[in-house]
């Protein structure tokens, strides 16, 4: 049971450290997020899907706002199917600097890891909460 609850913890680790990484990146500088997709990443914005890291930062870096600030409520991560894999779901709100009140969102990762220790997003999916 040890092996199981240290595996848990370090499951837990990386998705809030890979969650803190990538909303900062997000916030000050969209366009370095580049780094953390692949050419076969897929992202599902809104409804919209895309693939590969050029039409993904694209849609990322062309979105109607210039300043945000996103505010995390909760990551919850588990251990995916894949070997070393971690899925990672997200709420929270995000504050535009066009907005008067914070609009609420939902987005999940599937993290896969890479030969050099790190891990890239497979797949992202983004969804407003309205209502």
């Amino acid at each position: 049971m040890q092996k199981q609850e240290k595996m848990e913890e370090q499951v837990q680790m990386v998705g809030r450290a890979f969650v803190e990484h990538y909303y900062h990146l997000f916030d000050s500088d969209r366009s370095s997020l580049s780094s953390l997709y692949h050419q076969s990443s897929m992202l599902t914005f809104e409804g919209q899907k895309l693939q590969g890291v050029d039409d993904i930062c694209s849609k990322i870096n062309q979105l109607p706002f210039d300043k945000c600030h996103h505010l995390i409520s909760t990551i919850d991560s588990q251990p995916s199917s894949f070997a070393g894999g971690i899925v990672v779901f997200v709420s929270g709100s995000l504050r535009l600097s066009c907005e008067e009140h914070p609009l609420r969102f939902s987005q999940m990762f599937h993290l896969i890891p890479t030969r050099q220790g790190s891990f890239y997003v497979q797949n992202d999916i983004f969804r407003l909460n309205y209502g």
